[in-house]
């Protein structure tokens, strides 16, 4: 997953620079013969290559798995491509091992068994030194070879005094604008890592190949990840000095001139795609990317806004259960005391909400103001700039053809938000109302009936939206989008847009008293209605009668069936 996004970070502006050559020789030592093999060398070593040939090397040569003698020839093969070259960098992964002071190289068909083999079966650091010295400006090596040797700890010392050391030996290169990298300081070891690459190897694509940036605070850098990712327990060190001045890798490139209305196009672009996210992750990670500027005090007040939304919405919650928890009470008959205090936190959490309700209110017209004020800072930055862009290539839109001249400017009015239209191509009356709109907004003149080369380089000069945002029913304007608008428990929203409090039907005194069994018993309360003169609720087939004077038809007396029917035919049901 990580070369892809390299490459695509390394490709984006690694035009050479100055015309100096760059060379490089790549070594990964996987497969050992003698020994365990290791996982990632050769991954290591494909990765450094690409990342090279990305850049704009001029000669990277990629070995893997070699022995002793194809070490030696490519390391003589090496010292011609160096001769005319500005750069030369080698670079190794796999084993390396220090005896008596000295640092060695370990081709994959060494054996080792005696501590003298070394000097046959391996190639000093000297020697890869020498394959670089001819380079004129900068001469670079990286060893990814400090990892656990088995060879040192399976070799049979000739001499006692001779020393075998863990990791490799500190060095001083004598030649000048040298560098030597280790993956691991003087005398310690280094992890292969768990993953596809090392962690050294993976820490040097994100750094050293930076357009502009110097090798050393690059290594810097690198050394800050590796500490990091190992817990502490790894520290890359370099050895050898540079002069005063900055040396990269990679030449900075050189900045075009560019007008002062694409100075934050970039960071306009990303601000903007935030925007239409409105989520508060969109606005945290441009605030990381971004964390100083007029974008970024921009999407601070987003973030209050949208930290508002979520007081309101929980405030809201709040005073919903608060109020189920007293309707809960009053139902259940509870004590007085508890009812009262139930009523007191009903109160509580409404007030607690309408302050949460303005409070987002007053956030939402900060965002709106904050974002008017962007558009029109951003109109008045770039409009004199875009003005003369047109006034001096007249003949960019000149030549269109009526139905590709159609089709752009519906294709500029959809994106200043004039435009809703999904018919391309024909100036249809929706076209025609939407330049009306653009007029009425943007101040202009032109004629709607039929699309125009002046309209269309007006409309491209305007850089944010210019008509009014609307929403359909149900949805209100935030920002750029349209919001579902959503109504607190007991409101419903209506015909209007407008949250509007649920009207319920409250039962009579005398049903309540009555309860759920005379109402599951129609003959009985029927009886009831007769003993006391009135006649409840029907249960026939026009559901809602209520109470009736008996004496309007005496008929009924005793008689449920007839009240049924009265009910029935009675107009008020």
């Amino acid at each position: 997953m990580m070369l892809p996004l390299v490459l695509m970070m390394l490709c984006l502006g690694t035009e050479r620079a100055v015309a100096e050559k760059r060379v490089a020789l790549v070594i990964g030592n996987s497969k050992y013969e003698k020994t365990a093999p290791l996982s990632n060398p050769a991954n290591d070593a494909t990765l450094i290559a690409e990342m090279f040939n990305a850049v704009g090397f001029d000669n990277v040569e990629l070995r893997r798995d070699l022995k002793v003698n194809d070490m030696r020839r490519a390391l003589r093969d090496f010292i011609d491509k160096s001769r005319d070259a500005d750069v030369a960098v080698v670079y190794y992964a796999g084993h390396g091992i220090e005896v008596d002071g000295v640092n060695y190289l370990v081709p994959v068909d060494a054996v080792l068994e005696r501590d003298i083999d070394v000097y046959d079966e391996a190639l000093t650091l000297d020697r890869v030194l020498v394959s670089v010295e001819p380079a004129k400006q900068l001469r670079l090596v990286i060893l990814d070879a400090c990892r656990d040797n088995p060879f040192a700890r399976s070799m049979k010392r000739t001499m006692a005094s001779r020393t075998i050391g863990r990791g490799l030996a500190k060095v001083e290169p004598a030649s000048a604008n040298t560098l030597i990298a280790f993956a691991s300081k003087a005398g310690s070891t280094a992890a292969d890592g768990d993953g596809k690459n090392s962690p050294f190897t993976a820490a040097l694509v994100k750094y050293i190949t930076k357009p502009g940036l110097d090798l050393r605070r690059a290594f810097g850098y690198v050394r800050d990840d590796v500490l990091k990712s190992t817990g502490n327990r790894q520290e890359p060190y370099v050895y050898g000095s540079l002069g005063g001045d900055d040396v990269p890798l990679v030449p900075a490139q050189p900045s075009a001139p560019t007008p002062r209305a694409d100075a934050d196009a970039g960071v306009r672009r990303a601000y903007e795609l935030a925007l239409q996210a409105g989520e508060r992750e969109g606005w945290e990670a441009f605030l990381q990317a971004y964390p100083d500027g007029f974008y970024s005090n921009l999407a601070r007040v987003q973030l209050r806004k949208i930290a508002a939304e979520e007081i309101r919405a929980a405030a809201a919650e709040k005073a919903r259960l608060a109020e189920l928890e007293r309707a809960r009470l009053a139902a259940q008959g509870a004590q007085q005391a508890e009812q009262i205090k139930a009523a007191e936190a009903v109160k509580r959490a409404e007030e607690a909400r309408i302050a949460a309700e303005k409070a987002t209110a007053a956030e939402r017209e900060k965002a709106a103001a904050a974002e008017g004020a962007r558009l029109a800072a951003q109109e008045k930055l770039v409009g004199s700039a875009e003005k003369r862009v047109a006034a001096l290539n007249p003949s960019a839109t000149a030549d269109l053809s009526p139905a590709a001249l159609i089709s752009s400017l519906q294709q500029e009015l959809r994106r200043v938000g004039c435009l809703s239209d999904a018919t391309a191509g024909i100036w249809s009356s929706a076209s025609e109302r939407s330049l009306a709109l653009f007029n009425k907004n943007a101040g202009t003149m032109f004629d709607p009936k039929a699309a125009s080369v002046e309209a269309l380089d007006a409309v491209k000069t305007k850089t944010g939206r210019v008509c009014p945002l609307t929403c359909g029913n149900g949805y209100r304007p935030e920002g750029d989008r349209c919001t579902r608008i959503a109504c607190r428990s007991g409101y419903h929203l209506n015909e209007e847009g407008v949250c509007q409090k649920v009207a319920v039907n409250k039962p009579s005194s005398r049903e309540e008293g009555e309860g759920s069994t005379a109402r599951e018993r129609p003959a009985a309360r029927a009886v009831a209605a007769q003993a006391s003169g009135t006649y409840k609720q029907c249960m026939g087939p026009l559901p809602g009668c209520y109470e009736r004077a008996m004496s309007s038809s005496g008929a009924f007396r005793g008689n449920p069936e007839g009240a049924r029917r009265w009910c029935t035919r009675a107009p008020t049901c």
